[in-house]
């Protein structure tokens, strides 16, 4: 099977998906916490060097987790036997949010709006105390609502 590497870019997140899974001898746990990097292809990998693109080999998946270690949405990595893919959300630090307006803000998305019965089930704080959490985040700038009543529907900006 000739296949090729997959990048896919949405308005939220890009995808990357590798085929072929996990070199030999190499297993989830070691990638994923970056103590052990296998090159599939040495002759790119060299070039890609030499150009300047990257200053180590084998360091991705942890400057990755450390350049999103203050994000509110932090990266996927999913591992199968035939393909490895990595979803990559736009970086968003919202510092300004208390603990719990980050656990609500995490149940929200840019491109669906979601109503309020569709987030409390998934938190465990009440309708009022969320129904506020919600109103801070909107005069923070950081969510949009939409309608009114039992039409009311929240999105991240």
């Amino acid at each position: 099977m000739d296949s090729q590497i997959r990048v896919s870019m949405f308005d939220d997140k890009i995808e990357v998906v590798s085929p072929g899974g996990l070199p030999f001898g190499i297993t989830e746990n070691e990638y994923l916490s970056g103590k052990l990097s296998v090159l599939r292809n040495r002759n790119l990998a060299n070039v890609f060097y030499r150009l300047g693109f990257f200053e180590i080999f084998g360091t991705g998946i942890t400057r990755i987790k450390q350049v999103y270690s203050e994000a509110l949405i932090k990266p996927s990595f999913e591992v199968s036997e035939n393909a490895i893919q990595i979803v990559l959300p736009v970086y968003e630090e919202s510092t300004n949010l208390t603990l719990d307006e980050k656990v609500v803000y995490k149940l929200l998305s840019r491109n669906m709006l979601k109503s309020m019965s569709e987030i409390a089930p998934y938190i465990s704080f009440g309708k009022s105390k969320t129904t506020k959490l919600l109103k801070d985040m909107e005069q923070k700038g950081v969510i949009a609502i939409e309608g009114k009543g039992k039409g009311t529907k929240y999105r991240i900006k």
